[in-house]
């Protein structure tokens, strides 16, 4: 969250932008819990390319929104494993087009 506001991003009245803290892990490194919720909450929507915004703390793994167009940038998603992201996307839609 954004220091002292409830949102990720707080916006100021004069165009202004303060984001929260963000942190990239690789998803062999990110704990079993945050998986399982992220895998859970997609499967819900259904078989295709979600983004799952999640919060951990205290209390457990929390579900914040699931996005069906996702923003997928090169320095917070793929800033574990970089272009390797872009690859694995594309395989991924290659896979899904050869099931057809």
């Amino acid at each position: 969250m954004a220091h002292n506001h409830w949102q990720i991003i707080k916006h100021g009245s004069d165009g202004s932008a303060i984001e929260g803290r963000v942190r990239s892990v690789a998803v062999e490194d990110a704990p079993p819990e945050v998986i399982q919720a992220a895998v859970k909450a997609a499967r819900l929507i259904g078989g295709g390319l979600y983004g799952v915004d999640l919060k951990q703390n205290a209390r457990g793994v929390h579900v914040i929104e699931i996005n069906d167009n996702p923003n997928l940038d090169s320095h917070v998603e793929g800033a574990t494993i970089r272009d390797e992201m872009w690859s694995r996307l594309v395989q991924w839609f290659v896979t899904r087009l050869d099931e057809r």
